[in-house]
């Protein structure tokens, strides 16, 4: 499978608004960063994970005109607001209805703010996405997904994802022990590091290199990150341990050696 980094920065984004520290001024384009997302092509599928509010921008950057299905994280603005975004994806597949899917937390608080797009609006422009809530393995378009319950501090509950040898852990403040063990057996594993002192809601950067090497995938990429953290600063991390940045592509193998065994979940359809 081939992913791509859409955006790799923090809810504030960087450069920060006013901000006139050294990160906020560089000019390396590694230190250009969007709020968070990624996209994983797989068995011909295009699944972008959340949408954030520059999605527009990183899909115009990444030549992204239509996806297959969208997963969420949570529910936060800097996850979950460029949502209405995806209406062109729409319009780009002949305006088929998109699968989302998310935990029945997440699910719930975006049907509540975003149901004109789930079907509860008659406008022809609106975007056209199902909702259905998922716990533990499902599919997504075919794909086989692990959803994998993180922490994130008084923020509540977020999913983390596993497709394969590749995982996807945003916004978390700790891995359980239980996760960690869901999470052997990884080619790349994307893991939050906010900045370099610890936070209520997010890993710091002591905490993520703590785990990243606990799990031992073959690489770990940090995102989510602040301007903290300066691009220049990767050359000092462990080997096999590198920060992540927006446009960044790789590879990871659509099954991994060891990966856990178990059917796929059931899960409801909310909302079409």
């Amino acid at each position: 499978m081939k992913v791509t980094i859409l955006g790799s920065g923090t809810s504030m984004g960087v450069p920060v608004l006013g901000c006139s520290c050294a990160v906020c001024r560089s000019s390396d384009p590694k230190n250009k960063r969007l709020r968070v997302s990624v996209l994983v092509e797989t068995q011909a599928k295009k699944i972008l994970i959340d949408t954030s509010p520059d999605l527009r921008q990183q899909a115009l950057r990444a030549g992204v005109s239509c996806v297959d299905a969208i997963l969420f994280t949570h529910a936060h603005a800097d996850h979950a607001h460029g949502v209405d975004d995806t209406r062109l994806f729409n319009v780009n597949n002949r305006f088929q209805t998109i699968p989302t899917f998310a935990s029945p937390d997440t699910a719930e608080l975006l049907l509540a703010r975003f149901g004109y797009c789930f079907g509860l609006s008659s406008y022809p422009g609106a975007p056209k996405l199902s909702m259905t809530a998922v716990s533990g393995k499902f599919e997504a378009v075919g794909v086989p997904v692990e959803a994998i319950p993180l922490p994130h501090g008084q923020g509540g509950m977020v999913y983390g994802f596993r497709f394969g040898a590749f995982a996807y852990l945003t916004d978390c403040n700790d891995v359980p022990p239980a996760a960690v063990e869901r999470l052997r057996g990884l080619d790349v594993l994307v893991l939050d590091c906010l900045r370099k002192e610890p936070h209520p809601t997010h890993l710091h950067l002591a905490r993520s290199l703590e785990l990243a090497r606990e799990i031992g995938a073959r690489r770990t990429l940090l995102t989510h990150l602040s301007h903290d953290i300066d691009a220049s600063e990767a050359a000092g991390l462990p080997a096999g341990i590198e920060l992540a940045w927006d446009g960044m592509q790789f590879e990871a193998a659509e099954s991994a050696a060891g990966e856990r065994a178990g059917g796929v979940s059931k899960s409801a359809s909310l909302l079409n």
